[in-house]
């Protein structure tokens, strides 16, 4: 079972997905959904693995993201990668 502050660290980094999803531009609602599943599928594998711990998260989720790049145009990726420089400034924050 996860432990507060890894639920708190979570909750925390889902509002820059939500905020993307009321504020965003086209690219940012993309890259959002795109990483919102990356960040989904990580956050349950950590905390089915005993494994939540609020560190593993955006390394987890970037290595998911890396798997993954072949499918992605450049330009995509750009978009993602400014997702996820604003998440890590929220993580920054949330510790």
């Amino acid at each position: 079972m996860a432990s507060a502050a890894f639920n708190h660290f979570v909750q925390s980094l889902e509002t820059v997905f939500d905020q993307a999803v009321t504020d965003g531009t086209d690219d940012e609602l993309f890259a959002s959904g795109y990483l919102r599943g990356h960040f989904d599928l990580v956050v349950a594998q950590l905390e089915l693995n005993d494994a939540a711990r609020t560190d593993a998260v955006l390394p987890a989720v970037q290595a998911s993201v890396d798997k993954a790049k072949h499918e992605l145009a450049p330009a995509d990726m750009t978009h993602i990668q400014a997702m996820l420089d604003r998440l890590e400034a929220a993580a920054a924050q949330a510790d």
